[in-house]
């Protein structure tokens, strides 16, 4: 089966981000088309960029660094959590995905954000760094305000009209992540 992984964007003490990404992880699985499994960034305890080699060599020195690219490596197309950080991605996916390059390249990806202005400055921007890591990342995007989808700025309690776009955007990946798969397959050959 197709597996995706549903990724945390903040390792903040305290994060709104982990009651997102575990909603997330429960609304994909009521669906059954793919094996779901959430990866949280902060487990991973990923200090700020530290290996000598460009990620496309795969010469990763640190052992925080190599259990990230396996990890990584399992899915076939991922979920981003993202909160919106200075008009920005969060600092903390940033560092995550600059670690590694192979591993993501020729899958799906689908993004879910919010913030004060749904997120949609970090979704911008995680979109030209998914293009430049070789991610297809699908059109429709899960928003939610830190107004109205969260109880006291810290509980997620989406409302229905923005819980509602979580499934457009699943729609989208699972067929792009099984797509993809003959795109890497094909750069397999040719390499």
């Amino acid at each position: 089966m197709t597996k995706i992984a549903i990724i945390t964007g903040s390792t903040r003490p305290g994060r709104n981000n982990a009651g997102v990404a575990q909603w997330v992880l429960e609304q994909a699985q009521l669906r059954g088309d793919a094996d779901y499994e959430l990866v949280d960034i902060a487990d991973f305890k990923l200090t700020l960029l530290d290996e000598a080699y460009p990620a496309a060599y795969q010469n990763y020195q640190n052992e925080t660094t190599k259990a990230w690219s396996a990890k990584i490596a399992e899915f076939d197309g991922y979920i981003f959590v993202t909160p919106e950080y200075n008009h920005s991605v969060a600092p903390a996916l940033a560092n995550a995905l600059s670690y590694l390059n192979a591993e993501f390249a020729n899958k799906a990806a689908g993004i879910v954000s919010y913030g004060s202005a749904h997120g949609v400055r970090a979704v911008e921007h995680l979109r030209g760094i998914l293009s430049e890591l070789q991610v297809a990342h699908v059109q429709k995007t899960g928003m939610f305000s830190l107004f109205t989808d969260f109880e006291n700025f810290s509980v997620f309690k989406p409302t229905e009209l923005q819980a509602a776009s979580l499934a457009p955007v699943l729609d989208q990946l699972v067929p792009w992540t099984v797509a993809m798969k003959s795109v890497r397959e094909a750069a397999l050959v040719s390499a």
